[in-house]
């Protein structure tokens, strides 16, 4: 049997159907691969033992102060910070080793925290060195983020991408509900300082990970290609992440050149970025699924005028905040049932829709377990967004861009949840001096129960006329793997380890330009 029609064996594929019930769970595939498996596994470790920080930094900003405006101004430089850095880590990782940027990011981040436990050991009680220390947490921060984005479809083929996002968020968010607990029990015990101590010993396991790596340099360019005749982005085979000369040289002569400046790199990414109907479609969508439908802002309030809950905080409150990452948790314990998929934009349309849904039925629950149930099925849904969200956005730009496409999503990935706070806190204060006597005769009509049913509303209206407006969205397949790709992946020591020694697959970066083109012909 030919090289071109031997199945490779079953440790290093996966079929395209599920072998047993096992396969709707997890779905493991990605950790085949060496580089992705070692990096997972200290993600790992660095999601609970790491994220200690998260409470230590706001306890110590109340504790110095006693004013919550202290908490609210370090949130506030974080944010500004992980912004600066996103942009500019993007522009970065388009022109030097990925693999480095990782390093000299995580090392800063394990730095940062070492500097906290420090300043806490020798009893420091003066909030601007809080402050820069937050600044820098939200510099390196944004930075593993943005670079991270940029590296895993470089140690994963694009077949693996749903399933590697899908194994990443599932840390991601069970880090987030862990992490906070744990601080939460062991700040009476241990104190602060311990704290900040653990996170930056946490995160020396990354940096080991990260080490392993192969060198991550920028892929060369491959001649560039014609123009699609139905516009970027659009039929069914885009999206494979060819990394070829069209995008390269879209930017190439504004923003590519060494000589250039990395904010004139940055405009040309983010005028590539623009330029492209289905990525625009993908983050606009996400955008609207995070401002109109994110009502995290009034739990507290939901939970006291609605649901029977003490002032200040109590049960309903922490189960309201608690719902939605339990969602997304256990949806990922069932990510096998969903990354096999290809239509990965109706997904992502199709989910952003269902998460509108959930909401307005947050606002309409008559009872607090239907609340609970309705933010759980939320969590869900967006869980699947986000998965294919980043995987398109992945998969569809090529290695030349990536790294700044990347810095644009970490900035609404970021930037999304702080506007939908501002946004929905506003709206509920301005609403409850219209309905706050109507609370006890008809609770239906309380202030934030209108604005989480009208924001719902309105993600459902926003994406559906997205979906409309932009069909590159609607009609997004991913590629399906073409079996007659025979060229050998290029050498390790540039694009790191691939899945499955008996059947080399070729990386999406390195697709030949005739095969690019059979798949944006929708033949691939």
């Amino acid at each position: 049997m030919s090289a071109t029609t031997a199945r490779p064996p079953r440790s290093s594929t996966c079929s395209s159907r599920p072998a047993s019930a096992w396969a709707f769970t997890v779905d493991c595939r990605p950790l085949a691969i060496p580089a992705f498996r070692r990096m997972w596994a200290a993600s790992v470790i660095c999601a609970v033992g790491g994220s200690f920080s998260v409470v230590a930094v706001p306890t110590q900003l109340f504790t110095v102060t006693g004013s919550s405006a202290a908490v609210g101004a370090a949130a506030g430089v974080s944010f500004a910070a992980m912004v600066a850095a996103a942009v500019w880590s993007g522009a970065l990782a388009d022109r030097m080793d990925r693999r480095t940027m990782l390093l000299a990011a995580h090392l800063g981040l394990a730095l940062t925290y070492a500097a906290l436990w420090l300043q806490a050991v020798l009893g420091s009680r003066s909030v601007p060195v809080l402050l820069v220390a937050v600044a820098l947490q939200g510099l390196t921060y944004g930075t593993v983020l943005t670079t991270t984005g940029a590296t895993v479809p470089r140690l994963v083929p694009a077949r693996l991408l749903p399933a590697a996002n899908s194994l990443s968020s599932l840390v991601r968010y069970g880090g987030s509900v862990l992490g906070p607990m744990l601080a939460g029990v062991l700040v009476p015990v241990v104190g602060l300082g311990t704290l900040y101590l653990l996170d930056a010993v946490a995160l020396l396991a990354v940096v080991w990970a990260v080490a392993m790596l192969p060198p991550l340099p920028p892929l060369p360019p491959l001649p560039p290609l014609p123009p699609p005749t139905t516009g970027t982005g659009t039929g069914t085979g885009t999206g494979t992440g060819t990394g070829t000369g069209t995008e390269e040289s879209a930017v190439g002569t504004e923003g590519g050149g060494r000589g250039t400046s990395a904010a004139r790199r940055t405009l040309a990414g983010f005028r590539y970025l623009a330029a492209d109907r289905l990525l625009v479609a993908v983050l606009a969508v996400d955008l609207a699924a995070m401002i109109f439908g994110m009502p995290s802002a009034l739990f507290p309030e939901l939970a006291r005028h609605v649901f029977g809950g003490t002032a200040g905080g109590g049960t309903q409150t922490g189960l309201l905040y608690a719902a939605y990452p339990a969602g997304v948790f256990a949806a990922g314990l069932l990510s096998g049932t969903f990354t096999r998929a290809r239509r990965h934009g109706a997904l992502v349309a199709v989910a952003a829709v269902a998460w509108g849904i959930t909401v307005v039925l947050v606002g309409l629950a008559p009872e607090l377990w239907i609340a609970l149930a309705a933010l759980m099925l939320g969590g869900a849904v967006n869980f699947v967004l986000s998965t294919f969200r980043t995987t398109i956005v992945q998969a569809h730009t090529g290695d030349a861009v990536r790294g700044r496409v990347q810095g644009a999503l970490t900035v609404v990935l970021v930037g999304g949840p702080q506007i939908a706070n501002v946004l929905h806190g506003s709206a509920g204060a301005a609403l409850q001096d219209v309905t706050g006597p109507l609370h006890d005769a008809a609770s239906a009509l309380s202030g934030p129960r209108i604005v989480i049913c009208a924001g719902g509303l309105l993600t459902v209206v926003t994406v559906t006329a997205i979906a409309w407006a932009i069909p590159d969205l609607r009609r997004y397949i991913a590629p399906a793997p073409a079996p007659t790709l025979t060229r050998a992946p290029a050498p390790a020591p540039v694009l790191g380890p691939v899945a499955g020694p008996a059947s080399p697959v070729v990386p999406a970066d390195r697709v030949s330009p005739a095969s690019a083109s059979r798949a944006r012909a929708g033949r691939g």
